[in-house]
């Protein structure tokens, strides 16, 4: 039997890319400059200040956008929120000492987990595809890491997998209980986890108040300073370009299938080690572009999988 064609199928596709395209060159751009902001002021800072601009930016954009950012499930998007919040805060660390194709891979390592954590927490049954997937991403990570680290393994070399796994629990909490939550709730919610965790180790590293490094070195551990003008510009970029960025992605999954855009997601990838080139003349070694092959063809295979058969 053959297949029937979809004629507004590869339109949609299609579109689904562009937006996909401007979200990863956007975040690629905006995600190189974490470097700059961590020569100014602290994660903490950073987190707390954008949060106050991208709730801000969201509730001056409600009203001619038709949004609404009233929760239907407080408790269920909170914690969904501090899944996701703690995964970008590692995220967020590791930009100020490694290149953002290296974290950006960590962090798709997510669908890795998402299909592992199913399977051990839920029983879902996975074949033996998936199971290669996950063989063929974990060898993409180790080879995209390892040159990041000297070669050398340490604590700081499986953070950004630590951010993919729970990334990917606040994947499986979004779709188990977040799935009727509007994209913009879940997006309010994301930054204000964010903020929260500023706050809070601002709080924190006032009292400890421990000795941080000058520059990027001291990002993780700099508490409450005065802010730049630097430091303001660039973390509005971040908080403008954030909201742009997912707002694009949230717009292709709204427009075509999930499984093709979950494969275009990872032009990211690309597009961060083309802008980390562009701005600071750094390039990835021949073994860390393999790794992210490998990354991206375990995605591939795992979203073709988890698609159910086209219509007959």
């Amino acid at each position: 039997m053959t297949t029937i064609a979809d004629p507004v199928h590869e339109p949609r596709t299609l579109a689904a890319a562009g937006f996909i395209l401007v979200y990863a060159m956007v975040i690629g751009f905006t995600d190189n400059f974490v470097r700059v902001i961590a020569e100014d002021g602290g994660l903490w800072q950073f987190h707390a200040t954008r949060m106050v601009m991208a709730v801000a930016l969201l509730a001056v954009a409600a009203p001619f956008l038709g949004l609404d950012l009233r929760p239907r499930r407080p408790g269920a998007v909170a914690f969904r929120s501090a899944l996701h919040g703690t995964a970008m805060m590692i995220y967020f660390g590791c930009l100020a000492f490694l290149p953002v194709a290296t974290v950006a891979a960590g962090l798709f390592t997510a669908p890795i987990f998402t299909l592992l954590i199913s399977r051990l927490a839920f029983g879902q049954r996975i074949g033996p595809f998936r199971i290669l997937a996950v063989a063929i991403g974990f060898l993409g990570v180790l080879m995209v890491l390892k040159p990041g680290q000297g070669g050398a393994f340490g604590p700081a070399t499986f953070l950004p997998v630590a951010a993919g796994a729970l990334y990917a629990l606040g994947n499986i909490a979004t779709k188990t209980w977040c799935a009727g939550e509007r994209a913009e709730v879940m997006l309010a919610g994301f930054f204000i986890a964010l903020g929260t965790f500023g706050i809070l180790g601002m709080g924190v590293l006032a009292f400890w108040q421990p000795a941080a490094p000058d520059g990027q070195e001291g990002f993780v551990l700099r508490g409450m300073a005065w802010p730049t003008g630097r430091f303001l510009f660039w973390t509005f970029v971040q908080a403008a370009g954030s909201l742009i960025g997912v707002g694009m992605m949230i717009r292709a999954y709204q427009v075509a299938d999930a499984g093709r855009v979950a494969i275009l997601e990872y032009v990211i990838l690309p597009a961060s080690a083309f802008w980390t080139w562009a701005l600071w003349g750094e390039t990835l070694g021949p073994l860390a572009v393999a790794g992210i092959l490998l990354i991206f063809a375990a995605g591939l295979i795992i979203a073709l999988r988890g698609r159910p058969p086209g219509p007959r």
